[in-house]
């Protein structure tokens, strides 16, 4: 990102500020004191709390697990390492526990902020934070609520049963049940929407708007089955025929263009999270994907690591039309070259000397050859590129808006009208073919096109639950459109058969995997905590 507006500059800025004691395995819930948390101004209170969503995008925070877990991304070992003590294989397994790490970094990214922005309520409260640049009390307290209520819901999502914390004298506190987190979170966003301004100028850019704020609401309401049991499907239309008829935002005409640098221009984008490479970094997804040969491919200032590790399911890539130009787009695939675009680049592991080749097929999730498996395309790495990429991340953009209205549509028994939205994002997909970004509502309500099953040495040996998707060609469009997106377990979750069907080296391992346990030193150290159920 090249241009960066002066709130954004500050959120950047804060990287580096520290405003509590961030081993939340020790669970300080509530030791902040205000000179820790002393602030200048509304922009750099907040900006810490948006800066706490930088940590979640390396290999063992939420996004590698959100996609790991899933049937979309396996992290396998190989010649140069990735095991790292089954860390990432017991995520595709389904065998995680509540020792492994990414457990422990999501629950402490997740309360960070919570925690966070508890204090800033009430530093804001007790009017210790001056107000500028035209910001009011009740529009910078409704933002730091709808913040909250962002991290609550990661929170309700990966966790389902969790603290609910709200003020900073609190003691050890005990979990609520996942219906009680949504239930709050869905009051929270509706009570500070009225406050928020409409604006979606660069001012407001990484910033929670009205219009972000309903974005994170149409994908709490989404998922209020698999969070509390009851369905709210035209309650989540709502939302988005708010964001809709707001005329605020559009899709993008080239897909690529979303996923750039300097992409915070994109009319597409409802909420980013900015970074920066060298004061907002934390973005790194080439470094754990891409093969260390591939520095001379964008002649970086970093190499990545080893032989790369997260790599496309083979069954997923399957899946995609070949003219779909999400493929080339998302995965990168077949021989690599430097920078001149002749050099060949080569292997240094099992194919140590030989040209560097992608190829889609991997014996199996646990181990594999260096150049085996698609890697990621889909966030541009710019030439010189840093340890660190200078994209910002689009957590809810205009195409989700579209594609969440069509599903609950398709739930709700209008498939044509869903068709109909499915198609516009389908649209720019096939630019050379615009017969084939047609598809019917009949055509989504059939089965996925993923062949399911257990796969050994290159081949499916056992299908395993073969019982038909429902809606699983809507559920194929949610996986082209936002693959490395953070969206994959939780569609897969609200489809019935995250738990449920076999792929790669995974078999189904418990129902209770929906959601995850809490980490042990947290549980250890709070005897008011029980541990989630089946863990």
């Amino acid at each position: 990102m090249k241009i960066i507006t002066s709130s954004i500059t500050i959120i950047l800025l804060v990287f580096s500020f520290s405003a509590c004691n961030n081993n939340l395995d020790e669970m300080l819930y509530t030791e902040v004191t205000d000179d820790q948390l002393s602030y200048t101004n509304a922009y750099q209170a907040t900006g810490i709390l948006y800066a706490n969503m930088r940590e979640f995008f390396d290999h063992h925070n939420w996004a590698g697990v959100q996609e790991t877990s899933s049937d979309e991304l396996v992290m396998p070992a190989n010649a140069s390492g990735w095991d790292d003590g089954g860390i990432y294989k017991r995520i595709h397994l389904h065998t995680w526990n509540s020792e492994n790490e990414q457990m422990s970094a999501m629950w402490n990214s997740f309360y960070k902020g919570v925690i966070n922005a508890n204090r800033i309520i009430s530093l804001f409260d007790e009017d210790k934070i001056p107000l500028s640049d035209g910001l009011t009390k009740e529009g910078i307290l409704a933002e730091v609520r709808v913040i909250r209520a962002f991290f609550y819901w990661l929170i309700c999502d990966n966790f389902g049963e969790a603290p609910l914390v709200t003020a900073v004298d609190t003691e050890l506190p005990a979990k609520v049940s996942r219906a009680e987190l949504f239930q709050f979170i869905i009051s929270e966003i509706n009570t500070a929407i009225p406050a928020l301004s409409k604006d979606n100028s660069q001012q407001f850019y990484g910033r929670f708007n009205k219009w972000a704020a309903k974005a994170l609401l149409a994908n709490v309401l989404l998922n209020a089955e698999v969070y509390s049991g009851t369905s709210a499907w035209q309650e989540c239309i709502q939302q988005c025929d708010d964001v809709i008829t707001s005329g605020k935002y559009s899709l993008n005409a080239n897909f690529r263009d979303i996923f750039t640098t300097n992409n915070e221009h994109s009319p597409e984008i409802i909420f980013a999270i900015p970074f920066e490479e060298t004061v907002g970094g934390g973005f790194l997804f080439h470094m754990f994907s891409w093969h260390a040969s591939l520095k001379a491919k964008a002649n970086m200032q970093a190499t990545p690591w080893g032989a790369g590790s997260a790599m496309a399911v083979p069954q997923f890539i399957d899946t995609y039309d070949p003219t779909d130009e999400r493929l080339a787009d998302t995965w990168l695939m077949g021989p690599q070259y430097a920078a001149d675009g002749k050099t060949p680049l080569l292997g240094a592991y099992d194919r140590a000397g030989k040209p560097l080749v992608f190829t889609k097929d991997i014996p199996d999730g646990l181990y594999t050859g260096e150049s085996e498996g698609y890697r990621m395309n889909k966030f541009s790495v710019k030439m010189g590129a840093m340890y660190n990429l200078d994209n910002d991340f689009p957590f809810f953009r205009y195409a989700d808006i579209l594609l969440m209205k069509a599903e609950c549509l398709l739930r709700s028994g209008n498939s044509d009208e869903a068709a109909t939205l499915v198609n516009q994002v389908r649209a720019r997909a096939f630019k050379k073919d615009p017969q084939k970004a047609l598809i019917t509502g009949n055509e989504l309500q059939q089965n996925s096109r993923y062949h399911y099953g257990y796969v050994e040495d290159y081949n499916l040996v056992d299908e395993g639950n073969t019982t038909p998707v429902q809606y699983g060609r809507m559920l194929d469009e949610l996986g082209w459109e936002f693959a490395w997106e953070g969206h994959r377990r939780r569609d897969m979750i609200r489809f019935s058969i995250f738990t449920q069907k076999s792929w790669l080296s995974h078999k189904p391992n418990g129902d209770y995997r929906i959601t995850f346990p809490i980490p042990q030193q947290t549980i250890n150290s709070n005897p008011n905590l029980t541990q989630n159920q089946g863990y």
